[in-house]
């Protein structure tokens, strides 16, 4: 069983601030099972975008995990408005989601290996 989105975002916010990163929920999503959309902002105009990994990416022995993808900027970061225009759609898209951004020179995304290419 997978946790609710609005613990994992509790959490993961909580880990970036002990990490030395500023991390805040911009918007709100469904409390249970709403989509997270990551946002690292590189202080530079430049910034990353994390989201929902495709379920096909889902590791069988470790069925509880969110598991991430580099939607813009995964190798190289983006223009900011890039992303931004990005979040936009998907908020058209579902209206449930979550979209948490973390504030990093060094564009760390704290998610600990939950990324898939």
């Amino acid at each position: 069983m997978r946790l609710k989105s609005g613990i994992w975002v509790a959490a993961y916010l909580r880990r970036c601030n002990i990490e030395g990163a500023f991390a805040a929920v911009r918007r709100r999503g469904a409390e249970e099972a709403g989509a997270v959309f990551i946002k690292i902002n590189r202080l530079d105009g430049t910034a990353v975008l994390y989201g929902p990994a495709a379920q096909s990416a889902f590791d069988e022995t470790r069925p509880a995990d969110r598991m991430f993808t580099a939607m813009l900027g995964g190798n190289k970061p983006v223009a900011e408005a890039d992303v931004e225009a990005r979040l936009t759609k998907e908020v058209r898209f579902d209206p449930d989601v979550w979209i948490v951004e973390v504030e990093d020179r060094a564009a760390r995304n704290f998610l600990d290996g939950n990324v898939v290419a």
